[in-house]
């Protein structure tokens, strides 16, 4: 089963030289494991646009869904064999780059 972890921080706070590493840690044991899928930083919410062409609308408006000083910042998409097991590893990526997570499952 693959997840996605997204990471939760506010706008234009860059990782420390002491979470890139925490992070490029973490990275290597997903990849060891074989728990890694893939995994990259976003932009934050200065170029994010909200489009909604259902019926044709062609409506494009600035800004997220999501209101508030946090955003997503980045993403590890990861394969795990348990929800419990996906869980763990969440856990260690908000401990790794020293931000909140959130754990969905990946769905296709």
């Amino acid at each position: 089963m693959k997840f996605v972890i997204f990471v939760i921080d506010k706008p234009q706070n860059r990782a420390t030289n002491t979470e890139m590493a925490a992070i490029d840690e973490f990275n290597g044991l997903l990849q060891a494991n074989k728990y890694w899928v893939m995994a990259a930083g976003i932009s934050g919410g200065e170029s994010v646009h909200l489009i909604d062409n259902r019926a044709k609308r062609n409506q494009v408006l600035p800004g997220s869904l999501i209101s508030g000083v946090e955003n997503y910042t980045g993403f590890w998409i990861i394969e795990s064999d348990s929800d419990e097991h996906a869980l763990e590893l969440a856990k260690e990526a908000s401990r790794a780059c020293n931000r909140r997570v959130e754990l969905r499952p990946y769905l296709r």
